[in-house]
């Protein structure tokens, strides 16, 4: 079935309000007007030029991407370079291209939403609240019942996609943790808000070295026992596009929804030598 672009974006615009977007964050139609027509739909995580020609190849009329083409300010499009070139092949093959980032994160079924329900956590509620009190970026709970470290990656490790990196732990194998703060996605500015919320273990994405070594060593400082888990930022955000899709559907009856399987994960092997536990 086919609808107009701006019906989509209508429906987008009500399962993720495009107000509920950080200051920073850059949503909506990038490329295309509301004007064209959309039969088919590829969602991704990420936008590259693999994507452009997946799309091509099903036939999609619109990407839905979570993460944004254009965040940061261009000041040309030359085809040459990594931005141009991929918007000149949307354009060329009129493709509408279309954006919901934070503001998808941070609604009650968001990206990090979907961890905590792969995770059965329970007494959720967000790390960051948004002024409603209800929504916001992250989340926080309890697990149904006490585990491990290494029992918590296991199961992150059986759901999430495979990628190169996998899942990354900071603390002991055997500890127990009963409490979670998640951040899908690049979490590391919301380190301080785990620890201070108690949580055992903070699960996020993309941390670096300092800024995680600072936060354990201020764990440690005040007594506490901190732990991180690092997860693919890929990985992360892509289990939520079946959610995604899922709403998609009962807005819009009818219209073709396709799940773009490319790892956009931009590590491909790993070489390491196991830590001896």
């Amino acid at each position: 079935m086919n609808y107009k672009v701006q019906e989509f974006i209508a429906a987008a615009e009500h399962l993720w309000p495009s107000g509920n977007a950080e200051e920073w964050d850059v949503v909506g139609l990038v490329v295309g007007s509301g004007q064209h027509s959309v039969s088919r739909v590829l969602l991704t995580v990420d936008v590259t030029s693999s994507v452009v020609e997946y799309a091509k190849e099903v036939g999609a009329d619109l990407i839905f991407a979570h993460h944004p083409l254009l965040l940061k300010g261009v000041t040309n499009l030359d085809e040459e370079g990594a931005k141009g070139s991929i918007v000149s092949e949307l354009i060329k093959a009129e493709i509408t291209l279309f954006t919901a980032h934070t503001n998808a994160d941070v609604v009650t079924t968001g990206t990090s939403a979907e961890l905590a329900k792969r995770l059965a956590i329970t007494e959720v509620r967000p790390l960051a609240v948004l002024a409603d009190g209800v929504q916001g970026i992250g989340i926080i709970g309890n697990f149904s019942q006490v585990t491990t470290l290494g029992e918590l990656s296991a199961s992150l490790n059986s759901f999430l996609p495979q990628t190169a990196t996998g899942v990354r732990v900071a603390g002991d194998f055997n500890r127990e943790v009963s409490s979670v703060a998640i951040c899908a996605g690049a979490g590391d500015n919301y380190l301080n808000l785990a620890l201070d919320s108690g949580a055992d273990v903070y699960i996020t994405s993309d941390l670096r070295h300092h800024p995680a070594q600072e936060i354990l060593e201020l764990a440690k400082a005040r007594k506490v026992e901190f732990s991180l888990i690092d997860i693919s930022h890929w990985a992360a955000e892509y289990l939520w596009l079946g959610t995604a899709s899922e709403q998609l559907e009962k807005m819009l009856p009818g219209l073709a929804i396709d799940i773009c399987d490319i790892r956009t994960d931009v590590f491909d092997f790993l070489m390491n030598n196991p830590i001896d536990q």
